[in-house]
């Protein structure tokens, strides 16, 4: 869903990120690229991995997005817009503070061009959630639908909805806010192993020569492989925290 939110130059960057990281591996663990056809699973890999982490910011960063619309939204409807103008004027709120290129901008520009063509307001919500697939605008939208269908005080219902979607999307940010220290950590991680390969092969290199150019040496270093990306899965599981 949000692998269209991805910019080219972005992709070009992580193929480039990939490729650098799958020639480390190449030399670091067998000294030479002419394997590279047979180990192709591990670029794919990577770069699967570089593809849901950039989808998954891109994700976040629209969820922060969305939270300043919504509360804006709330402000407009408080001050007695109807939803139809408050959507235009949450438009023009966004202006000065994100990007035209923006997921939120495009999103509420086309809600505004979609108001203006007479489309009910229920209706251009709706379409939004299920473009953008996040459950929080869904969230958002069936609380609109169901106020709306209630005939009660809609707009308190909506501004709850509103504190409770950004209280939760607020909880999730301090959340990442905390384990990014331990995501710097798992990166380290990552990287010792070809640093001290790396410093080994530069500063001892004929005592690491047995493991290179034969057999034996191969199949070790094949185990080797196959227990770090092991350990990669796994820190990569334990880091990903959902709320």
């Amino acid at each position: 869903m949000w692998l269209q939110d991805i910019r080219k130059s972005e992709y070009i960057l992580g193929a480039v990120q990939t490729t650098g990281i799958f020639l480390l591996i190449l030399y670091v663990f067998y000294g030479t690229f002419i394997i590279a056809p047979v180990f192709l699973p591990v670029w794919f890999l990577y770069m699967r991995d570089w593809i849901a982490d950039t989808a998954g910011k891109k994700e976040q960063q629209f969820r922060m997005q969305f939270r300043d619309s919504i509360q804006e939204m709330s402000a407009v409807l408080k001050a007695g817009y109807s939803v139809e103008n408050a959507i235009r004027e949450v438009n023009r709120e966004l202006i000065p503070l994100y990007d035209k290129d923006t997921r939120i901008r495009k999103e509420y520009n086309l809600m505004t061009h979609q108001i203006d063509m007479k489309m009910p307001a229920a209706e251009v919500l709706e379409k939004f959630a299920e473009r953008t697939g996040q459950e929080d605008v869904e969230d958002f939208v069936n609380v609109f639908a169901a106020a709306k269908k209630s005939g009660g005080d809609s707009i308190t219902i909506i501004r709850n909805s509103v504190r409770i979607i950004s209280g939760k999307i607020d909880t999730e940010k301090e959340i990442q806010t905390m384990i990014a220290s331990k995501k710097l950590e798992f990166d380290i991680m990552c990287a010792v192993p070809f640093v001290i390969i790396l410093y080994m092969k530069l500063t001892f290199g004929e005592f690491l020569s047995v493991l290179y150019g034969n057999a034996a040496g191969m199949i070790i270093m094949t185990v080797c492989l196959c227990v770090y990306l092991a350990a990669y899965r796994i820190g990569r599981k334990i880091i990903r925290i959902e709320v």
